[in-house]
This record gives C-alpha cells, sequence and structure tokens, in this order.
C-alpha cells in the first residue's frame, strides 16, 4: 500500500449544481494531507501584486517553515489554521465522484474545464479505490457518505472511562489507504495516530471500509 493524501473541501464549497467557473486550488502540509478548496479569479490578481513584493528573507522564510511544521502533525492530529475552521475533510473517492458529475453537467453545458480542475480529478481517479462504473451515482454516494458517517462517529472507549473518536483526517486517510486486506499493524504503520486506539478497535474499523469496498467493487461483477 501507498500513502495517498486525502482532500479536503469546505462544506460551502462543494459543487451543488455541478459548475465549473470556479479555479481549485490546493496546499499540501507536513502530514501528507492535501486542502482543496475554490477560488475565485480573483486570486490571479492576488499573485500579481504578491509577485511584485519584495522577496522575504532568507532567514524569514526559514522561520516561517519552521513556525508551519510545529504547528502541522498528522501523526500527532496537529494541523493548521484551515483545519481549525468548519472544514469537511472528503476523501479521493468523495472528491472523484462530485468532480465526475461536475464534469458531466459542464459538458452539457459545453463548458471547458480548466486545467487545474482536469490535473485534480485525474489525481483523485488515480488513487480511488473505492469505485465501480457499472454502479448509480447516487448509489455510490450514498455508500461513501454512509462510510464517512460511521467513521466519523465510531466510539472507543477507554479502561479510564475516556471516550475515542476518530479525526476528520484519520477518517478520509482510512477511506483513501484502507484496502479488503489491509491488517492492524499497516493501517497504523499507515496512519500513525491510530496508535491510541487498542488494537480491537482499529479492527473493527477496518470492517466498517472493508464490508463498503465490497459491496461497492463487487456490485454488479
Amino acid at each position: 500500500s501507498q500513502s495517498v493524501p486525502p482532500l479536503s473541501l469546505s462544506p460551502d464549497r462543494r459543487p451543488r449544481d455541478g459548475g465549473t467557473d470556479t479555479h481549485a486550488s490546493g496546499r499540501r502540509n507536513s502530514g501528507g494531507t492535501t486542502m482543496m478548496s475554490t477560488e475565485s479569479s480573483g486570486a490571479a490578481a492576488g499573485s500579481a501584486q504578491a509577485s511584485n513584493a519584495a522577496p522575504a528573507s532568507s532567514a524569514s522564510n526559514a522561520a516561517a517553515a519552521s513556525a508551519v511544521a510545529s504547528v502541522e502533525n498528522a501523526a500527532e492530529l496537529s494541523f493548521g489554521a484551515e483545519f481549525d475552521s468548519d472544514v469537511q475533510i472528503l476523501s479521493n473517492a468523495q472528491v472523484a465522484v462530485i468532480l465526475q458529475m461536475s464534469a458531466q453537467n459542464a459538458l452539457v453545458r459545453d463548458e471547458e474545464l480548466h486545467d487545474v480542475y482536469k490535473k485534480t480529478q485525474k489525481y483523485v481517479e488515480r488513487f480511488n479505490t473505492m469505485k465501480n462504473p457499472e454502479k448509480e451515482h447516487q448509489e455510490l454516494v450514498d455508500e461513501l457518505d454512509n462510510l464517512q458517517g460511521a467513521l466519523t462517529t465510531f466510539r472507543k472507549e477507554t479502561e479510564d472511562g475516556e471516550e475515542m473518536e476518530l479525526h476528520g483526517f484519520e477518517v478520509a486517510a482510512l477511506m483513501n489507504l484502507v484496502a479488503t486486506d489491509t491488517m492492524v499493524e499497516e493501517a497504523v504503520a499507515l496512519i500513525p495516530s491510530l496508535s491510541r486506539f487498542p488494537e480491537s478497535a482499529v479492527d473493527e474499523i477496518l470492517d466498517l471500509i472493508r464490508s463498503t469496498m465490497i459491496r461497492i467493487v463487487s456490485y454488479g461483477s
């Protein structure tokens, strides 16, 4: 298995009518997570202004990089400011479905897709392990949303009475990385923050994902 970062979309940024008149932008943090958002074309003007600004000193850049690194640590579930806001983190499979429908709607309207849109779609399709072209779109959406909901609401109580739950990053990473034959040890190696759960709990989590993957992949076969 190879580590594949999840994508994240702010809830109010998820395509509602398949429109393509926005630009996608991404940033990968030190934990390997790609933040994906949509921005208006005004961002280009901001980039132009930034290019005219005086370059920061190497010392300032190093200090900024060090500050970001100290904040963002996936193994400790410590992320940047984007994760502190109301952001819904989506798996590659969920983003692939959203972009696929948006692209189909754009084709009907004879609209051209932005290059960054195409690259993002190619990326999530490449690493999407939960797909089946024979499955109806809405059924696939329901399966993925139900799995995300089940993982998000998963709770495990420790011996000390503390209730543990999965972080949104872990939910998306699990949906991206887990295969039907993934073992507990491999899952923890891929997502180190899962080590805080007992092995039995991680196995329960993997079972939730396996059952969904089997339903999706075996459909129509």
